[in-house]
């Protein structure tokens, strides 16, 4: 390594955490001192230089496992190590404990759930890398299979049983928060993750729609046209964007209803089909596709001017 800073002793212990899980092909970046939030900066505040210099690069891009940034990046404060599981290549489940405010202290926590699911399933709990949380929980560290990206999960596997895999990160041992520190416990290496809590967690298939079939209807060549093309955008919209382009694909077919072009029950009747079929409710597809043909036709202008 070249070009090394200069490390003061209050850093060491940090550097050395963060050097140790970058040995182990994990990916670390600088959490804030004493907390379990990124020390990196966020888009609103980016400055667009260095690493951003073409665009806002977030935490998990930015994790490395690269002994010189490592050291100029803890160089800089006894920054807590934060592991990002995805491009570690890892899962890590997270058996947590009960919160005192929201139940009695004698709920079972993650871990005996845990326990009772690797027994349901005929396996010992795993003896795999595993990090006492500063909370009292536990993480548990697998390897994900390669060509998995498993997202991150809160209670799919069981009550208080969480897991941080793609988009998530834990706190890496050697850390330490005001509630405690973060410890290594046991197992030293991260077994495979196991067969059966793949199953658990592979995403289940997206139902199939089949082809969008629009009612037979009478209407001048171009309002079926674009009653087709928009129905099928529509159809096709992502889940966060169903509603917004309901209403914008039913706008725009709205003019050819004010122009007399196409009777109105006719592409209600195709919206309605092609909302459902993206996974809005019906009372959702009626009232948005309503709207959006009210304001069509209160705003359309003249067909010669159109």
């Amino acid at each position: 390594m070249t070009g090394i800073p200069s490390i003061s002793l209050e850093c060491l212990p940090m550097l050395a955490a963060a050097l140790a899980a970058a040995e182990r092909g994990w990916h670390v970046f600088p959490l804030r001192p004493g907390t379990k939030r990124p020390a990196l900066h966020g888009e609103p505040a980016c400055p667009r230089t260095g690493a951003c210099e073409h665009g806002h690069v977030k935490w998990e891009q930015r994790a490395t496992t690269d002994p010189d940034r490592i050291h100029a990046a803890w160089s800089t404060g006894p920054f807590n190590v934060g592991i990002a599981t995805g491009p570690s290549g890892l899962l890590v489940v997270d058996l947590d404990k009960p919160k005192e405010h929201k139940g009695s202290s004698d709920a079972p926590d993650g871990a005996a759930t845990f326990g009772a699911l690797c027994e349901r399933a005929g396996h010992a709990v795993p003896d795999t890398y595993r990090v006492r949380t500063a909370s009292g929980g536990t993480h548990l560290y697998f390897t994900a299979p390669d060509g998995a990206r498993y997202a991150n999960t809160a209670g799919t596997i069981g009550e208080l049983v969480d897991t941080r895999a793609w988009g998530g990160y834990v706190v890496a041992a050697g850390s330490t928060t005001p509630t405690g520190p973060y410890e290594a416990l046991s197992g030293s290496v991260a077994l495979p993750l196991p067969e059966w809590m793949q199953t658990i967690l592979k995403p289940a298939p997206k139902p199939s729609m089949g082809p969008l079939r629009l009612p037979a209807a009478d209407g001048s060549r171009a309002a079926l046209a674009a009653l087709d093309a928009e129905c099928h955008i529509v159809a096709g919209a992502p889940q966060s964007q169903r509603n917004t382009t309901l209403n914008r694909c039913a706008f725009k077919v709205g003019r050819f209803v004010a122009w007399g072009d196409i009777a109105r029950h006719v592409v209600e009747e195709a919206f309605q089909g092609a909302g459902e079929s993206s996974g809005l409710t019906p009372a959702e597809c009626r009232t948005t596709i309503r709207s959006a043909l009210d304001s069509s036709a209160r705003t359309v202008r003249p067909r010669e001017a159109a």
